[in-house]
Formats: C-alpha cells, sequence, structure tokens
C-alpha cells in the first residue's frame, strides 16, 4: 500500500485560494468548513489581507432596499430587506424583525431598524456571519446614522413652528464581544449631542443612506411641502459638527431624482435627472480654501440604457461609495450604470424602491471560529428569498445609518415626475412584461 500524498504546504494552499473569486464567496464557506487547518489558514489576518489588496473593493454580493410608503406590499415576513445578485446567501437570524427596515450598509455590517416605535429599536447585523447586535436610540432626535458599532444619531427636531433644529450624537465604545453569534447585550451608552444647527420648519431628512466623505456624513434636506431636495446637511464626525452645505443648482430637484454619492476621488458627489439627462456634479476645495461644485458629465441615459417609455421619470436610488457607480430605475428595470466607463447591467426587475443599498463584502470565517451559523453559511436562509415580499418605509423622521468602520444644460422634454406615479406594484411588473 503506497503512503498517503503528502498534505499541502500552507503557502501553496494560500495562492490556491487567493485566486477563488470573490463574488462567488461559497469556495471559500466550503473550504472554510471542511478542516481546522483550512478554517484557521483562511481566517488569519495574513490571508485577508492578502486576498482583499489581490481583488481590491469587495464585490456586491446583494442588495437591501425599501420601497415608497404608497408602494409598500400588503404581506410582509419578520426577516430584512435582502435580495442576493450571486450565489450567497445570508445568515438570517430566527428572530421576528417584522416591521425592521433595512436602513443602510458599511464594511459588511448592515443597520435595520423597527423605525415604527419610539424608542427605535436597532440591531446591526453581518449577513456573512449572522452575529448581530442590538442598540436603542436614545430619545435625542427624529432621524438617526450609524456604522458597525458606533452609530452617529443625526436628526430634526420641529420643536417650534417656524424652526427645526438639528442635532447630533454618537454612540460610545463598547468593550464586550461583538464577534460572537446572536444577540448581544445593547449599546446603553452615547455622547453629549453638538452643538444645535438652526433650520427652516418646513425641512426633512430624505430617508435613504447617508454618504461618508472624510470623515463626515452628508445627508439629503428635502421640503415637506414638494418633496424636493433644497440643501445637504453635513456632520463632521472629526469635530462633532453640524454644517449646511449649498446645492450645485440654483433651484431644488426632486428627490427621486436625485442621489448624493461619495466618489472615487473622495470627494462628494451630487447626481440629478431630468427627463433622460444626467448631470453628475462633484464638490472639491479651491487654493483658496474655499470648496464649491463642478459639473464633471451630462449623460443621456437613453444613449446607454435601453428605454422603452421614454416619457417614463427615472429615479435615482442608490449608489457605490468610492466608485463612479450608480443605480437608476428605468421602465424596464433597475440598472448599475458605471458612469466613467458606460458600462450597465440589469440587477432587478422594476420596483418602487426609495433605496437601493448595495451590500459589499469578502468572505469572513472568522464567524466560523466563533460559533457562527455553519448551515446557513452553506445554505442560507429559505425565508431570505421571499424578502422582496417584504419592506415597510421608515416615517419621516426616524432613519438609523451607519458611519465608520470598527476595524479595518437641461433638455427641455414633456415626462412623467416620479414623485407623481401612482401605479401598483402589479402595473409596474405587467408593464414590463409587454412587447
Amino acid at each position: 500500500m503506497s503512503p498517503p500524498a503528502p498534505a499541502l504546504l500552507d503557502e501553496l494552499l494560500e495562492e490556491i485560494f487567493l485566486r477563488l473569486p470573490p463574488d462567488e464567496p461559497e469556495h471559500l464557506v466550503r473550504a472554510s468548513l471542511s478542516s481546522k487547518r483550512w478554517l484557521g489558514l483562511l481566517s488569519g489576518a495574513r490571508f485577508r489581507g492578502r486576498y482583499r489588496e489581490l481583488h481590491g473593493a469587495p464585490p456586491m454580493l446583494g442588495f437591501l432596499y425599501f420601497f415608497h410608503s404608497n408602494s409598500r406590499p400588503e404581506t410582509e415576513d419578520n426577516i430584512p430587506h435582502f435580495l442576493p445578485t450571486t450565489k450567497f446567501r445570508a445568515c438570517i437570524p430566527d428572530d421576528d424583525w417584522l416591521g425592521y427596515s433595512a436602513l443602510d450598509c458599511r464594511h459588511g455590517r448592515v443597520l435595520i431598524g423597527e423605525v415604527a416605535y419610539t424608542p427605535m429599536t436597532l440591531v446591526v447585523w453581518d449577513p456573512m456571519t449572522g452575529c448581530r447586535r442590538e442598540l436603542e436610540a436614545p430619545p435625542l432626535v427624529d432621524n438617526t446614522y450609524g456604522g458597525p458599532f458606533q452609530v452617529v444619531f443625526v436628526g430634526l427636531d420641529h420643536c417650534h413652528e417656524d424652526e427645526c433644529v438639528a442635532r447630533a450624537c454618537v454612540s460610545l465604545p463598547v468593550t464586550s464581544n461583538h464577534s460572537k453569534p446572536g444577540l448581544q447585550s445593547p449599546f446603553d451608552k452615547w455622547s453629549k449631542p453638538c452643538s444645535a444647527l438652526h433650520l427652516d420648519s418646513d425641512l426633512y431628512i430624505y430617508e435613504a443612506p447617508p454618504v461618508f466623505v472624510q470623515d463626515a456624513l452628508h445627508f439629503k434636506l428635502c421640503n415637506c411641502a414638494e418633496h424636493r431636495v433644497v440643501g445637504i446637511l453635513k456632520y463632521d464626525m472629526s469635530t462633532n459638527s453640524l454644517s449646511l452645505i449649498d446645492m450645485p443648482l440654483a433651484w431644488s430637484v426632486n428627490a427621486n431624482a436625485s442621489i448624493l454619492m461619495a466618489m472615487e476621488d473622495d470627494s462628494l458627489g451630487f447626481a440629478h435627472v431630468y427627463g433622460l439627462i444626467l448631470n453628475l456634479w462633484s464638490r472639491h476645495m479651491g487654493s483658496d480654501g474655499v470648496a464649491s461644485w463642478t459639473q464633471r458629465t451630462v449623460i443621456n441615459i437613453k444613449d446607454i440604457l435601453p428605454i422603452r417609455n421614454p416619457n417614463k421619470g427615472l429615479r435615482l436610488i442608490g449608489s457605490v461609495e468610492g466608485t463612479d457607480i450608480i443605480f437608476v430605475t428605468t421602465d424596464l428595470g433597475i440598472y448599475k450604470i458605471n458612469l466613467k466607463s458606460l458600462q450597465w447591467k440589469r440587477e432587478w426587475e422594476r420596483k418602487k424602491f426609495r433605496a437601493f443599498i448595495p451590500y459589499m463584502s469578502f468572505h469572513n470565517p472568522q464567524g466560523l471560529r466563533n460559533g457562527g451559523d455553519k448551515k446557513n453559511l452553506l445554505e442560507g436562509s429559505s425565508a431570505e428569498m421571499r424578502a422582496h415580499d417584504a419592506a415597510s418605509v421608515a416615517p419621516i423622521g426616524q432613519l438609523p445609518r451607519i458611519t465608520q468602520a470598527g476595524e479595518d444644460d437641461l433638455e427641455s422634454e414633456s415626462y412623467e415626475d416620479p414623485e407623481s406615479e401612482s401605479e401598483s406594484e402589479e402595473d409596474l411588473e405587467s408593464e414590463s412584461e409587454e412587447d
């Protein structure tokens, strides 16, 4: 009987594993589950660092979303609103999350919130491992924004008829182990609120994730009467201060037809559409120390995307931070567009999503070392595949968001304004199936 073949050296195994595609994390999952040796190698800091260095930005494995309030499904599941775009299946806990909305995602963590209740209950959740932590919003402000194990609350307090007050506070660090699966003890300490910023009373923070640029969160400020963007609210985490940024345009734009972006060059971007024309602006600091807006490009969406009904208003519903990638809803579906290369990909059928939040992550086997849900990592949750049947939109005045890693010329056309669309979801779906 011939002797068994010698085991491959860890260095050779590492070179093999490095070549597994990051947008197919199931391969690394299976490798992690095959032996303690492989699990140790794949969960080590050396391999994880080399894998990130080789593959660059993490891939999009799926997306989270929530609907416009007038297009929510009649039935809802007790699971987060997550849909995969690959074979990746999120580790969804068995907790009853009916009434929770997906609110933000950053560094592989997702923030969901039971926004219909006061005080609001929030959960920071890692779909890769199933680990999560609960926290309770402080009774400070109406709108909230946060990050993996550090949550920032930014909101408007409509305490007077002629003005509202913007405030912010930050969750303080915790020392308990947040890497283990299951619901951990909640955060219970918050910083003192920053100095208040007084604004007009007829304003609200748009219900969508903010963008994080140069250590600051940026939010769209809209007027209640017309639901149009009139300014940008900035919270600087380094100085714990709130300020206002003027719009790049001299007029307001439809809230649904515009988005803020964290551009590839780490500048603040602003994109908006009118008819089928998309305009992209970026904000840079000048030599005089004053920041100003510059128009970067004008794109006719009809030149790059299949458009069946040009009178149907477009919606901008999201972006990938650190890139020039946006997500656009047309009459035929939801598309991802790279504004530099003009390459596009259809991601989903047409839905009236208010926000489309990409989930970007590499495989993280550390959750397995801490007792993560191995069955769900391989098989995923069957209930998760029904996530698009459940969605709820946060009321004006209550939105948590993720901020910071805990670790590492217009063409005049007649078109339908997105805000005025009133068709049902069934109408949208049947319309997409017509020749």
